[in-house]
């Protein structure tokens, strides 16, 4: 089998993905079907590759005293890189978007106008200690006729290199073009802003990461970005809901997968309710191992049960008392920032203050109060009585995700297939002359 790709410079491998994007973006569905079918049944297939790469990056980051929920993220295990190739064969089944007609009319002249969906073209992805992101942000492109170039992170560098190369062999004997997926080596900042400043090859870069990353992009690139950056994101429990329920939302929200984007950062609490929700919600937290950055009123409620003890000793939760900071932080951790507000407008007013635009969610019963939330949050995702981590493209039947949008142009939220298409306007006339 020829090798189908090679780690080289970022101009070089920027180039062959846009020399592949052109063949690939004429493509038809079925045989881009059988490329990805073929990168799941590979994946599978050289699952013991696999684990030996990222056994490799999980040693490195032990050793670099990465914390548990950056080890959590690198991780793969057999169940991992079948879910990994399960959503490969999940994207199979979704219709192509390549070719949609958007809309058609004919114009009064008699010239017929039909604006079809397009490949963007050449997409790279910049992205951190997340081996999944590079078969997920592979099949996408590969599905909406698109090449890609890979960026992933030092930490987990073996993992990405064996699935890369694995997914780039089996596109190629499918035949799809060679150079259709890249991979730059995950260096450090110049070849970030060399990457990032690749404007006659690159049509758009996708960063997954942290503000630090996002702030990296910002001083330098050149090429458009669309920006899947932090998930500071709320829960707010107004008055009327359901304190069984709640529980039950904020638990999963917070404690699934604390170090994922959607996870939950900051509690809101309505005042009214309070001391009702608090004691029993503090101590499950507590029990999940998360530590409670508490305002001034969580603070005083549970130094009250506390009965002259350490403030939330007899709830079984550690306690600190919230900083500024803390509204603004998204944790990626088990930590939790608590507050208590007196209305859904503060509430509101505190997500606008403080939020990023991921994802945000009220707990109620009250019809009113949902709209208001609904229509006063500004962000990507707004859910009403269902937990925040439902933001992803799996989940709302995408297949997968190369990330989720905080931006409001071309892509907000989820960005799967169609977000990675533009388009053109197919334009037939008969001897037609403009007078």
């Amino acid at each position: 089998m020829a090798t189908a790709i090679v780690i080289s410079s970022v101009a070089d491998v920027c180039r062959a993905a846009r020399r592949a994007a052109r063949g690939l973006a004429q493509i038809d569905t079925a045989r881009k079907n059988a490329a990805l079918s073929q990168i799941a049944q590979a994946l599978i297939e050289r699952t013991d590759e696999i684990l030996a790469a990222n056994a490799l990056d999980m040693q490195s980051g032990r050793e670099a005293g990465l914390g548990d929920a950056l080890l959590d993220r690198l991780a793969l295990d057999e169940t991992r890189i079948a879910q990994i190739a399960g959503a490969v064969r999940d994207i199979v089944a979704l219709p192509d978007p390549v070719g949609e007609v958007l809309e058609g009319r004919r114009l009064p002249n008699g010239l017929d106008i039909r604006r079809v969906r397009v490949p963007l073209g050449v997409i790279a992805v910049v992205y951190e200690a997340r081996p999944n992101v590079t078969i997920d942000a592979t099949a996408l492109c590969v599905k909406s006729g698109n090449a890609i170039v890979l960026r992933g992170s030092t930490t987990a560098a073996h993992s990405n290199a064996a699935l890369a190369q694995i997914a780039a062999q089996a596109a190629v004997a499918a035949g799809l073009p060679e150079g259709c997926i890249g991979l730059v080596s995950g260096g450090g900042r110049e070849e970030l802003a060399q990457l990032a400043t690749q404007s006659d090859t690159l049509d758009l870069i996708i960063p997954r990461g942290g503000e630090g990353l996002k702030a990296a992009l910002q001083e330098v690139a050149t090429v458009p970005v669309i920006y899947a950056a932090s998930g500071n994101c709320h829960i707010y429990v107004d008055a009327s809901a359901d304190l069984e329920q709640a529980q039950a939302i904020v638990l999963n929200a917070k404690t699934q997968r604390p170090g994922v984007c959607n996870a939950a950062e900051t509690l809101l609490v309505h005042e009214g309710i309070a001391a009702d929700l608090l004691p029993g919600l503090l101590r499950a937290l507590g029990g999940a191992g998360v530590l409670v950055r508490a305002d001034e009123y969580v603070w005083k409620l549970a130094d009250i049960l506390s009965d002259g003890g350490r403030v939330g000793e007899n709830l079984d939760v550690v306690m600190e008392p919230a900083t500024e900071e803390d509204w603004a932080t998204e944790y990626l951790a088990p930590t939790l920032a608590v507050g208590v507000v007196d209305s859904v407008e503060d509430a509101i007013e505190h997500i606008s203050r403080y939020g990023s635009g991921h994802s945000e969610a009220i707990l109620t019963r009250d019809t009113a109060a949902a709209r208001a939330f609904q229509l006063g949050v500004d962000a990507a995702c707004v859910y009403v009585n269902a937990s925040t981590r439902f933001t992803d493209g799996g989940e709302f039947g995408m297949g997968a995700e190369i990330g989720n949008s905080t931006q409001k142009l071309h892509a907000r939220g989820p960005i799967g297939l169609r977000e990675l298409c533009t388009c053109k306007y197919l334009v037939t006339g008969d001897g037609h002359v403009r007078r």
